[in-house]
């Protein structure tokens, strides 16, 4: 899998809208903020395994930091969700298919960060891991959800590292919005089915 990574926009604080004093009882330059989302509840207790990657983990930590800050948002708290740890990326789908055979957790996300080796040996890589996550996911019919990127250009410097970090923050957010919107969208067929409905 081959992504491209664009620096994401950020919004200087003079964009925010500022409320008069006159308007809503607020005192001058208020920043006006949104209402926290409301995310619906979960019928059932959900569990989800985390497994990262330990190549660049510096990087690769901002993902799971950011998912859990997320999930936890979202009603899955920090002591439903087990963190497990392998070398590299390739050995990711072996421990989610293990993890998913137990019957133990209902979601399993994956985060690492596939680079060096030339461009078609980080790409076999990444494409052989996301493939293999997929037949867990098929086979085992446990949600398997992948954080694993592979940038087209990675250099061991502080600028890189530094926008790959960001960049897995908002993986992270991504990922765990997906995981939850799975789980309830998963919990209502299995309803459905139950009820005869479909």
């Amino acid at each position: 899998m081959n992504q491209m990574l664009q620096e994401p926009e950020v919004k200087s604080q003079t964009e925010t809208p500022q409320v008069k004093s006159s308007e809503a009882g607020h005192a001058p330059d208020t920043p006006v903020r949104p209402p926290a989302p409301s995310h619906p509840r979960f019928v059932k207790p959900q569990r989800v395994a985390f497994v990262q990657a330990s190549w660049h983990r510096d990087v690769v930590e901002e993902c799971r930091i950011a998912f859990l800050e997320e999930i936890e948002a979202r009603h899955i708290s920090r002591s439903q969700v087990d963190l497990f740890e392998v070398p590299g990326s390739f050995e990711i789908p072996l421990h989610a298919q293990l993890l998913a055979k137990t019957r133990r957790y209902t979601a399993i996300v994956a985060a690492g960060l596939v680079v060096d080796g030339g461009i078609y040996r980080h790409e076999f890589v990444a494409d052989t891991v996301i493939k293999a996550l997929m037949d867990v996911q098929l086979k085992t019919e446990v949600p398997v959800f992948s954080a694993v990127l592979t940038p087209q250009q990675f250099h061991e410097s502080a600028v890189h590292h530094d926008f790959f970090r960001k960049h897995f923050v908002i993986k992270g957010i991504e990922v765990a919005e997906a995981c939850a919107n799975t789980l309830h969208s998963l919990e209502r067929l299995k309803g459905q089915v139950a009820a005869g409905i479909v």
